[in-house]
Formats: structure tokens, C-alpha cells, sequence
């Protein structure tokens, strides 16, 4: 490590730990993702930064998040080939650092076509928590000089602890749906047990039976729609 570089390194560090703070806390998906990359421009003072998360059932990197907030909506979905460099990354599951992407022949320059942007250099690095792929992080274009190595181990460590808040935003989301779910489930299954109750007494005219019957198919089928949705 250049000894001229230690104070920008350490202030670099520093911001990382009070940013594993600030992502711990972040539960929101989208508002975390987006946190995620203005932090990754903000470290490495870059033009702009995104995000492609994985699809491990279609096998896919889509976009999913940037700091280009006019063009976002056009990028989010967009899938990127698996020769791209985003691919090759996610693929190899190592980071690096394109210094000049015209001269690389991975380089996906439809984003580019699309927004009217000039893509010059990037530093892409893997998301992963627990051997499991999240996605790619990257950021474009330095502002003043070209990207270097610290760079790179910056991206590294901000990836890593994106990857860990991804998860656990997510795993929190899943648990708000179930829980969501269980209480969709309590009303219908509620009315079922009352109306077991009620059939089982005597004195019950056939006329309410019958209409008791209707209403335990009418919950079934609101239970039916419940697990399918």
C-alpha cells in the first residue's frame, strides 16, 4: 500500500464501517438497493453505479437499480448477456477493473445505445452471501483519473455487505408475506370452525344448513385463491 494513499485509504475504511451500519438497518429493498449505489459512486467518485441482481431459476443478471434516476425506469429488467462483462464477473465470481471498455470485448454496449451514455471504465465486483450469488455491483466512469486497485477492494467490501443486506431485506420481506398470509388465512378458516360448530347442533333448519354449506364452499375457494396467488 502506497504510504502517500494511507489517509485517503483509512477515511475510504472509515466510511465503510459507518455504511455497514446504515445498510444493516435498511429493509426496504428498493430503498436499500438504492442507497447501495449512491454509496458505490459516493466511495469511488464515480459518474454512475448500478446494480444487475441474479436470477438463479432463468440463470439471468437483470438491471435492477441505478443512480441515473432519469433512465432507471428504462434500464430496470433489462438482461445482460452472459459474456458481458457484468457476466464474466458474475461467471467467475471475481471483481475487475476495465480501464477502457471499448478496447474490452465483453463490453454490452446496448445501455449505452439506449440512454445515450458513454461508458469509459468500470468496476464491476460480485454480490455473494453464503456461496449463494446475489448479483453484480458496479460504477462507471471516475470522475477525475482513472480507477484503481483501492477502488476495487472499496467495491469488494461494499459488495460484501450489500449482499448480506439484500438477503436479509429479502428474508424480511418473506416473512412480512407470511405473516400477511396466516392473517388472510385466520378469517376463512375462523368461519369454517364456527360453522362445523353450528352444523353439529340439533335444531338447525335445513334452510340455514344449506346456507352454512354455501359459505364453507365460498371460504374454500377464498382459501384456493389464497394459495395460488
Amino acid at each position: 500500500m502506497n504510504k502517500n494513499n494511507l489517509p485517503e485509504t483509512l477515511h475510504a475504511y472509515q466510511r465503510l464501517l459507518d455504511v455497514a451500519r446504515d445498510l444493516a438497518t435498511t429493509l426496504d429493498l428498493d430503498t436499500l438497493l438504492n442507497h447501495i449505489v449512491q454509496l458505490a459512486a459516493d466511495l469511488n467518485e464515480a459518474k454512475e453505479a448500478s446494480i444487475l441482481l441474479y436470477e438463479p431459476t432463468k440463470q439471468q443478471l437483470y438491471f435492477q437499480a441505478s443512480t441515473d434516476l432519469e433512465n432507471v425506469a428504462k434500464m430496470r429488467g433489462i438482461t445482460v448477456p452472459a459474456e458481458s462483462i457484468a457476466g464474466w464477473v458474475a461467471l467467475h465470481r471475481e471483481p475487475v477493473i476495465v480501464t477502457d471498455v471499448h478496447q474490452d470485448s465483453r463490453f454490452f454496449g446496448n445501455i449505452d445505445q439506449l440512454l445515450q451514455f458513454n461508458t469509459r471504465s468500470i468496476v464491476a465486483v460480485p454480490m455473494i452471501h453464503k456461496d449463494e450469488l446475489i448479483g453484480v455491483l458496479e460504477v462507471l466512469n471516475k470522475h477525475t483519473d482513472t480507477f484503481t486497485p483501492l477502488d476495487q477492494e472499496i467495491m469488494v467490501i461494499l459488495a460484501g455487505q450489500a449482499s448480506v443486506a439484500i438477503t436479509n431485506a429479502r428474508l424480511f420481506h418473506q416473512s412480512d408475506l407470511i405473516a400477511e398470509l396466516v392473517h388472510e388465512l385466520r378469517t376463512p378458516l375462523s368461519s369454517i370452525n364456527t360453522i362445523a360448530y353450528l352444523l353439529q347442533r340439533k335444531g338447525v333448519p335445513e334452510p340455514q344448513r344449506i346456507d352454512l354449506a354455501q359459505t364453507i364452499q365460498n371460504e374454500t375457494e377464498r382459501l384456493n385463491k389464497l394459495s395460488s396467488s
